[in-house]
């Protein structure tokens, strides 16, 4: 529950001190910690694994953790005699286990390609499947503490809609939505059914937690066959008729020993005692070993080819609210690197979304990068002193920044459109995009230097704009902002 609450607050928090105290438990999620090549991370995990067994997905995986939660309420309601002992063994389904693998590595491989592979593999790897859930759950609860409800809306249903709507959240609700009912029916007829049937990373610990140290052993001698280790098991691994646990299921969540009453089942050092069944698979082992091999070789390649505080502070109330313009190229996040680099590397976890205090970063609806994060300007810009979502990424999508390195990374370029813009077609003073923006780069100047009475205009220069957006953000014209900002697909160093 530490760790589940703790993950959960890194989605929820406003103020970046979750971030700096433990953002690094995102950073130790599996899938997360091989697309950034985080050695240390992976060797733990591994090493975890290898003493424990599955302790990840029991501890430290969120969406497992929430798996337990929705199996423990589905034990509180109901008939009395159906809240407890009504798990019973099932065989492996090792054929879709490895078939989903497969289709995993290989939407990873294609995202290597610059393809929409990453975007939807992230759609079964567990991390990212609850970084959504978070995200568009508890987008009121965070956003409110961003100071991001306007003044009209008060009532958080409408909110919460209108939230949606304005940020081009639908899609991603209705994937998390989508997500939490598949997990959650199979959570709750089920047991951990999720995590030994579709979760990939599932399936790679679970081929390591065969060889592990530690794990539930059953004494033979004591066990009377009551089965009531197999009817509380809710992976669903436990053959009590033959002894038999099956090592690559079981998350060591230790029901078997508590509901155990002739403690005929201990974690301990596995003695190499082999069942009956045992004995039967040795020789089925030696196929899934290479069939595991070739899954392995395929993850490998793909992960060694991917190796190759802002506070809204004012402005103009808007009458009317703003819409986002028609970019030449969608502005993606400092340390992103570049548009390719991002698509390749995100997972669409929205962690960086959440991370944001500026509502500027949300999640894409392009086929290309969907979920993953892109920047508008409409509600707020982009800080130069902020670099939260470079810190807040747990996958190597974005490069950690300081603020020095920041404010010389030009993500876009601002571009005027002297027919909207009230200085220029109406000769109103205003100078808010200049006055605004923190390098520098706009200067106000007359449309006709000859002519006294000529209207001024905003100039942009290119070598000093950093496209933070400032301007387009305090750009009084409604509904389109007579300043806005083109991103750069790949980003420059000024």
């Amino acid at each position: 529950m530490l760790f589940f609450i703790a993950i959960t607050m890194l989605f929820l928090d406003f103020t970046g001190v979750a971030q700096q105290w433990w953002g690094w438990i995102a950073k130790v999620q599996f899938v997360p910690a091989f697309l950034s090549l985080n050695v240390i991370a992976i060797v733990i995990l591994l090493l975890l694994t290898l003493i424990f067994g599955r302790a990840y997905c029991s501890v430290i995986c969120p969406l497992g953790i929430l798996q337990d939660i929705l199996i423990h309420i589905r034990g509180l309601v109901g008939k009395k005699k159906s809240r407890k002992n009504r798990f019973n063994y099932a065989k492996p389904k090792t054929w879709l286990r490895l078939g989903i693998l497969i289709i995993f590595v290989v939407l990873l491989m294609l995202g290597v390609c610059n393809i929409i592979g990453t975007t939807m593999a992230s759609i079964l790897e567990p991390y990212s499947i609850y970084g959504r859930i978070a995200s568009s759950l508890f987008v009121p609860i965070y956003d409110v503490g961003n100071n991001m409800i306007a003044d009209a809306i008060v009532d958080t249903e409408c909110y919460w809609f209108y939230h949606i709507e304005s940020y081009n959240y639908l899609p991603l609700t209705i994937i998390a939505i989508a997500s939490l009912l598949v997990v959650s029916v199979m959570a709750w007829l089920g047991g951990r059914a999720y995590c030994n049937m579709i979760c990939p990373v599932g399936t790679v610990l679970g081929y390591f937690s065969r060889f592990s140290l530690l794990k539930p052993v059953i004494d033979t001698s004591k066990c009377n066959g009551c089965t009531k280790c197999a009817r509380n098991c809710k992976t669903s691994c436990i053959d009590a008729k033959n002894h038999y646990i099956d090592y690559s299921r079981c998350v060591v969540c230790m029901n078997c020993i508590e509901n155990c009453s002739t403690n005929a089942i201990k974690y301990s050092w596995h003695k190499g005692i082999k069942s009956k069944v045992d004995n039967e698979n040795d020789e089925k082992l030696a196929d899934g070993r290479r069939n595991f091999m070739t899954v392995g070789t395929m993850l490998t390649t793909a992960l060694a080819v991917k190796a190759s505080d802002k506070t809204i502070d004012g402005g103009l109330a808007p009458i009317i609210e703003k819409e986002k313009p028609q970019r030449k190229n969608r502005i993606v996040p400092p340390g992103a690197v570049s548009l390719s680099h991002l698509q390749r590397h995100c997972t669409g976890c929205q962690l960086c979304i959440s991370a944001c205090p500026n509502g500027v970063l949300r999640p894409s609806i392009n086929l290309d990068s969907f979920m993953q994060p892109i920047a508008e300007y409409e509600r707020g810009y982009c800080r130069p002193e902020c670099v939260r979502c470079s810190e807040a990424c747990p996958v190597g999508a974005f490069h950690k920044i300081t603020v020095e390195e920041k404010s010389s990374i030009q993500i876009g370029c601002a571009v005027v459109k002297l027919d909207a813009c009230v200085m220029a077609a109406r000769g109103r003073r205003c100078g808010n995009c200049a006055d605004k923006c923190p390098t520098g780069a706009i200067k106000i100047v007359p449309m006709n230097p000859n002519n006294e009475k000529s209207h001024y205009m905003p100039v942009v220069n290119e070598s000093k704009c950093i496209g933070c957006g400032a301007c387009e953000y305090y750009c009084p014209v409604r509904p389109l902002s007579a300043i806005y900002v083109n991103g750069n697909e790949v980003h420059r160093s000024i």
